[in-house]
């Protein structure tokens, strides 16, 4: 039987920078051992062990390709139109975000296209959004190495500055606010880490959610 409430038309939910991993894992594995079958479960253990043991720098790479994904996957959803104005699939209600919570970081690509969307929107007003993602995304594939390296700079002290302030959220105890909750949120979190390794492995449709924790909290999503 067919899923029901189902819009074929939906974008493709975007990928979190560990289901980039994990996909990139599986790749390399399957080119050093095309014939050897893989069973799914200790895969995903053995990638979150290694993701957990990565430093700030060796994760970047996988950053970016997440940063890149959601600003496709934001362009599509801002064009896209629900099947009979349904929406498509409910979705889950999310949990309310502590405003006390630091502000995520920004990937060096998200820096430059906050630079240089204003000036493309500027000279080509009549641009949809999505015009102007493939715009930033050509632009930012050719620049100059010493141009990209300011934006991978500010990008690496953005980072430091989100982790300095998460530490200092967590030693005052905001996440234990949630404590009645803490071996359900155990649970999803856990469920969290399989489903993008399910779906870099083939075997789902990509995060749907506000980027969440993902890259951090896996180490330090």
């Amino acid at each position: 039987m067919g899923r029901r409430g189902v819009d074929s038309d939906k974008p493709k939910g975007r990928m979190s920078s560990y289901a980039y991993f994990v996909q990139t894992c599986r790749a390399e594995h399957k080119r050093k051992h095309p014939t050897e079958s893989v069973v799914f479960t200790e895969f995903a253990k053995k990638c979150s062990e290694r993701w957990k043991t990565m430093s700030d720098l060796e994760k970047q790479r996988f950053q970016d390709m997440a940063g890149r994904d959601k600003e496709r996957y934001e362009t599509e959803m801002s064009a896209y139109n629900p099947q009979d104005g349904s929406g498509g699939r409910k979705r889950k209600r999310k949990q309310k975000k502590d405003p006390n919570a630091p502000k995520r970081c920004m990937s060096a690509f998200f820096w430059f296209s906050q630079d240089v969307r204003p000036s493309i929107m500027k000279e080509h007003p009549q641009l949809r959004v999505g015009d102007v993602a493939k715009i930033l995304s050509k632009q930012w594939a050719v620049i100059p190495p010493e141009t990209k390296s300011k934006y991978e700079a500010i990008a690496s002290r953005d980072r430091q500055r989100y982790v300095t302030e998460k530490n200092t959220y967590k030693s005052r105890g905001a996440s234990d606010m949630v404590a009645t909750g803490s071996a359900a949120g155990s649970g999803i979190k856990k469920g969290r880490v399989q489903e993008g390794a399910a779906n870099a492995y083939g075997m789902g449709g990509g995060e749907d959610d506000d980027d969440e924790d993902d890259d951090l909290d896996d180490d330090d999503e």
